[in-house]
């Protein structure tokens, strides 16, 4: 496993993240096998929010990190401010206050390193987020901050605001990042810095020295290979169909078909190049995968240790048509 560092964390980080999204209310004990595989095989960081399963899993988190007795080696990333009960915007101090709280109780902690706001509120002041957050982090509550699914101006402006107000500024921000580009938005407020139309946030990002937390390496499945030209008729679950509206376009079938040739010829699987591609785009690019099953684990712990070269990265975007040798 590979590991990165963020200022204001006193401990490795491994560029891998474990989610919890797949984490059962009704199987504790599976929890706690799917989890103690992913942190014997080197992730230490695990990603979580809020809003994921009504609390289930930060709790789940807490409850697995308390019973090992390891919160001191875990990396918790966790969001806030997510549309929920009925609310489409909580981008506002009460609610991330009230979130970091309740989540820090969820999680047994008191503190949680890598914090996120889960969506943006272009029309909201920057500055009064700012100010909640560096409180909390004043506090010892937060290690890190920034923002998940905002662009990279708004990231900008609250950056200008820190310093011009003497606060801590955002370090990190977890937009999606895959192969494949997103075309439209698997969810409402989602935000993507894959391909051409991503090149300008992430050079500002690497500049700026702000560490990428990137969801969705395999673009919700689509870089797999379970989806073809000639089998999109056939899915129907909602896991299935969400990612076909978002990523399922010639242009990513023309990725795919790559990422299969390469994958190929180097002995590997589609997944574990797409998730190469995203950690071989620079240090500071970090992936959150979903293991589901515990015998997953040894497959992206591999693909972490795959550096793809600036010419293969190339092909795979479509910016040359000569396949590197």
């Amino acid at each position: 496993m590979k590991y990165t560092r963020v200022d204001g964390i006193d401990k490795p980080i491994s560029r891998l993240l474990q989610g919890t999204i797949m984490l059962r209310a009704d199987d504790r004990d599976w929890n706690f096998r799917l989890m103690d595989a992913c942190f014997e095989k080197g992730f230490n960081a695990f990603d979580s929010a809020h809003s994921y399963g009504s609390g289930l899993c930060d709790s789940m988190l807490g409850d697995w990190m308390a019973e090992r007795g390891i919160r001191d080696q875990v990396v918790v990333l966790t969001k806030c401010a997510h549309p929920e009960n009925g609310i489409p915007d909580r981008v506002r101090p009460e609610y991330i206050r009230s979130d970091l709280l309740e989540s820090l109780e969820r999680l047994r902690t008191d503190h949680i390193e890598l914090f996120l706001l889960h969506r943006d509120s272009r029309d909201f002041p920057v500055g009064e987020i700012v100010d909640v957050l560096h409180e909390h982090k004043e506090k010892g509550h937060i290690g890190a901050y920034g923002g998940s699914n905002w662009f990279a101006d708004r990231v900008q402006a609250a950056n200008a605001y820190a310093a011009a107000n003497d606060k801590t500024p955002f370090t990190i921000v977890s937009p999606q990042f895959s192969v494949a580009e997103m075309v439209k938005a698997p969810w409402e407020g989602c935000i993507s810095v894959s391909g051409e139309q991503g090149e300008a946030d992430r050079a500002w990002y690497a500049e700026n020295d702000i560490s990428l937390f990137t969801w969705s390496s395999l673009a919700g499945g689509f870089m797999t290979g379970k989806f073809r030209r000639d089998n999109l008729d056939s899915f129907t679950a909602y896991w299935d169909t969400n990612p076909i509206g978002a990523y399922a376009y010639e242009n990513n079938f023309r990725r795919l078909d790559r990422v299969i040739e390469l994958a190929a010829d180097k002995g590997l699987s589609p997944a574990q190049i797409s998730v190469a591609y995203v950690l071989s785009n620079g240090a500071r690019i970090n992936a959150i995968v979903a293991n589901w099953e515990a015998d997953q684990v040894l497959d992206n712990v591999a693909a972490a240790d795959i550096e793809l070269s600036p010419e293969e990265i190339a092909w795979l975007e479509l910016k040359t048509e000569e396949k590197p040798a």
